[in-house]
């Protein structure tokens, strides 16, 4: 049956066809095997899925194979890597720039409008000037004045340029070459380097704090491009070196280099240019003030900057390496830098706190504050150490009271301190001549004999210096011998009140207290105020108001203030100035001043010094100029028996000896001309019987005159001089203060004098020859060899002098009143 059913066709499996096929086929299992027997029947659904797992692997086998082919292809063997960083980092930058974007825009949005932006003010500066138009200093926040680029030294900017922006001239406020330069030497652990611009720096100086925060750095960025689209390249450079800091308190190049160099940015060589361009990576540690090792370390690095970008030749830079290092004190240096700090003191009270750049021309001879400062200071290098004095002052006015030159201190870099002008010191006896003037006005002669004896004055009894005493002298003797009994009779005699007037009205403002131990100097004045109220017996009798400002002017040439001191007020009689010069000629000639003889010249002067010889003192003068010179030590310690006709006297005359080189000797108002003293007021007999009382009264020495009995102020005018080609004088001069010096004192006396006459001197005047008797007009400052016009000839001057009383009226006085001391005294 079942041979029956079976084909002798036989029927090979098949592999073929699709799932769908559903006709019958046989597989290898369900062959007969070799024993008869049949195969294991697979189920139907194994049977379906078979052939398509079979069918899929042979498909498999050639996808496979194209895929890695595909990979291989997607990998780019060896530039794979190299390629995505490329797609990533372009994606990235994508989104970074878009962030920066919106940050600028952010903080963009936070600042003023661009139309508001303007470059702020530099702060003011001015720029003090001496007679001669050179420059003594520069004072205000910076410290200097702005230079146009085309007025500094070429290396500066050149210096500059290399070190801080080499590619300055060709980018556009922000140089993206510099900061990656930058970005990849601090990477690699190079020295590190900043990536901002002059233009960026200029720009964080100008506007923004000192900061480091993004927000800084993206308004940098910003401000940057509007200065290099506002101003051109070289107006930012100059901008840029006005205004940088160097260090030191110096903002911009000129002050830097009057700071460290003591001279000009105009002027400045190859190495001084370096070593101020490699202050700009750190002023302060690297300044030479500071560290000068490290200044020119620094400085041969910029040297080698300028090599590399061509400004220099080899030779160049042979040798500025050759040039010793830059020696910078650490402060300014130089006794001119106390006349500029009195300049600003005086500008502020004259025009208040400038609001723009000012030129001040002073009064200052910058050849007389060298030998001022070179004399104070070889007396003291050669003498001071071993007397024990430590410090010295100078001033030196002329016959109107200018300001030729004032030394505050031995170094102003140690001590800015002004001892001329700021420090008030007992004068001691340096006072005395205030003293003796009022003896004169109240009637006194130089040959008035007086009795040297000892005093007691309340609970004071003074003593001379020597502590000898010399029984009768003339006033003129005692005031040469600077006897201190003597001067303490004469301000009983005249009374304290009307030696205070005497001062206040010369010229001293200090307080003066009304009492007799003024006679010796006891209260308190500076060293200005003194030798200034001394120039009014120089010039014959005038107000010399002490002054350091001559005219101050803005950039522009506009004059904000010119001072005018042509018209003093009188203040003694011409007499009077004329005596006391006699007298104090014979303190340099024979008595305490001989020290400070000079060669040549007539001089006058008053030696000073304090208890315990703590202060000591000379002011005296010639016909052309009065000098002042203190020493002593800050903190009041006593000198060795340093007296004011010691190291002052010999201070002095070196100084004016120096001072009068270029001058034709002339002599001292009034001498030899036989000017006489106004005539003593005649005093009315007493009709009271003398009593025991009168006689005890007047029991002190020089009692003559009674107490109820005033002094005379009343004297004739000063006499005319003799008629000029002039245009005529103005009414007399008036005793009336000036406003802003001297004080109303009640009581002083009115000269009713007219004024000299006006001997400036114009082209085509000729002043009359000294010997047909025209008067000099000894308020008349002139230099050494400015003066067109003729001078009194060499031999004036240079004869004998004649003592104090030669020359003056000896009208009789009105006789003593005999009191119970000179009976005790046999006189």
């Amino acid at each position: 049956m079942a041979s029956r059913g079976k084909s002798d066709r036989r029927v090979e499996p098949s592999f073929e066809g699709s799932r769908a096929n559903n006709d019958f086929r046989l597989d290898a299992d369900e062959r007969i095997a070799g024993n008869g027997r049949p195969s294991r029947r697979v189920p139907k659904y194994e049977e379906d899925e078979r052939p398509e797992r079979t069918e899929r692997a042979e498909r498999a086998r050639p996808s496979r194979s194209r895929q890695s082919s595909r990979r291989r292809e997607r990998s780019g063997g060896f530039f794979a890597p190299l390629r995505k960083l490329v797609y990533w980092c372009f994606v990235l930058g994508i989104w970074a720039g878009i962030g920066v974007g919106g940050l600028v825009l952010y903080y963009g949005a936070k600042m003023p409008a661009a139309s508001s932006w303007a470059i702020p003010d530099r702060p003011p500066n001015m720029k003090i000037t001496a007679i001669d138009g050179s420059v003594v200093a520069n004072r205000g926040s910076t410290g200097g004045e702005a230079l146009a680029l085309e007025e500094m030294s070429p290396y500066l900017p050149q210096a500059v340029i290399a070190i801080e922006d080499r590619r300055f001239y060709s980018h556009f406020g922000v140089d993206p070459l510099g900061l990656a330069r930058a970005f990849l030497n601090n990477l690699t652990g190079q020295p590190i380097q900043g990536g901002s611009t002059i233009t960026q720096q200029l720009a964080k100086n100008l506007f923004l704090s000192p900061d480091r925060t993004f927000e800084r750095k993206i308004q940098e960025v910003l401000l940057s491009f509007w200065l290099e689209h506002k101003f051109t390249k070289d107006q930012i450079l100059a901008m840029y070196l006005n205004r940088v800091f160097f260090g030191s308190n110096a903002y911009g190049v000129e002050a830097a280099s009057r700071r460290y160099f003591n001279k000009s940015a105009r002027d400045v060589n190859l190495g001084e240019a370096a070593t101020l361009a490699g202050l700009l990576k750190a002023p302060s540690r690297l300044s030479p003030a500071r560290d000068p090792a490290a200044a020119e370390a620094r400085a041969q690095v910029v040297l080698g900057t300028m090599r590399e970008e061509g400004y220099i030749t080899d030779s160049d830079l042979k040798t500025a390496m050759s040039q010793p290092p830059t020696k910078a004190k650490s402060y300014w240096t130089g006794a001119q830098h106390y006349a500029a700090d009195m300049v600003v003191d005086e500008v502020k009270g004259l025009i208040g706190e400038p609001k723009v750049d000012v030129v001040v021309e002073t009064t200052i001879d910058l050849k007389l504050e060298s030998a001022a400062e070179k004399a104070l200071n070889d007396v003291l290098k050669k003498e001071g150490g071993k007397l024990n004095a430590s410090q010295a002052a100078l001033v030196s006015v002329d016959a109107t009271g200018a300001i030729r030159a004032v030394v505050g201190g031995r170094d102003y870099a140690e001590s800015q301190f002004n001892r001329a002008s700021k420090a008030k010191r007992q004068p001691g006896s340096a006072f005395k001549p205030f003293v003796y003037a009022a003896a004169l006005e109240a009637g006194d002669r130089p040959d008035t004999v007086v009795n040297d004896a000892p005093v007691k004055i309340g609970n004071w009894s003074p003593e001379n210096f020597d502590e000898k005493y010399r029984g009768p002298v003339t006033i003129a003797s005692a005031f040469a011998q600077s006897l201190n009994t003597i001067a303490a009779q004469l301000v009983m005699q005249v009374g304290p009140d009307k030696v205070v007037s005497l001062a206040h009205r010369l010229g001293v403002d200090s307080e003066i207290q009304q009492n007799a131990s003024i006679a010796l100097g006891t209260s308190e004045v500076s060293l200005v105020e003194l030798t200034s109220a001394y120039a009014a017996f120089m010039n014959g009798g005038y107000k010399a108001t002490p002054h350091i400002v001559k005219r101050i002017t803005d950039t522009d040439g506009k004059v904000l203030y010119e001072a005018d001191y042509s018209n003093p007020p009188r203040v003694l009689s011409e007499p009077v100035a004329a005596t006391m010069n006699g007298m104090m000629n014979r303190v340099i000639n024979e008595g305490t001043g001989k020290a400070a003889k000079v060669d040549g010249w007539q001089a006058a002067g008053k030696s000073g010094t304090t208890q315990s010889f703590r202060d000591a003192l000379f002011v005296g003068y010639t016909s052309i100029m009065t000098t002042g010179i203190w020493f002593g030590n800050d903190d009041g310690a006593y000198m060795k028996k340093v007296t004011g006709g010691g190291l002052p006297a010999k201070a002095w005359r070196e100084y004016m000896t120096a001072a009068m080189k270029g001058y034709t000797p002339t002599p001292l108002f009034g001498t030899g001309r036989g000017l006489d003293l106004p005539p003593p007021a005649a005093v009315e007999p007493d009709s009271r019987p003398t009593t025991i009382g009168d006689i005890i009264s007047g029991i002190l020495p020089g009692g003559g005159r009674r107490a109820q009995e005033p002094a005379s102020t009343e004297y004739p005018p000063a006499p005319r001089p003799p008629v000029q080609n002039i245009p005529p004088a103005r009414d007399s001069a008036s005793i009336e203060p000036v406003p802003s010096r001297n004080r109303p004192v009640p009581g002083e006396p009115v000269y009713n004098a007219p004024p000299p006459p006006d001997y400036r001197r114009t082209s085509g005047n000729v002043v009359p020859p000294a010997d047909i008797g025209a008067p000099r007009d000894y308020r008349q400052y002139r230099g050494p060899y400015d003066s067109p016009v003729p001078l009194p000839p060499g031999e004036v001057g240079r004869g004998p002098i004649p003592p104090g009383d030669v020359g003056l009226a000896t009208s009789a006085r009105e006789p003593r009143q005999t009191t119970l001391f000179d009976i005790l005294m046999g006189q």
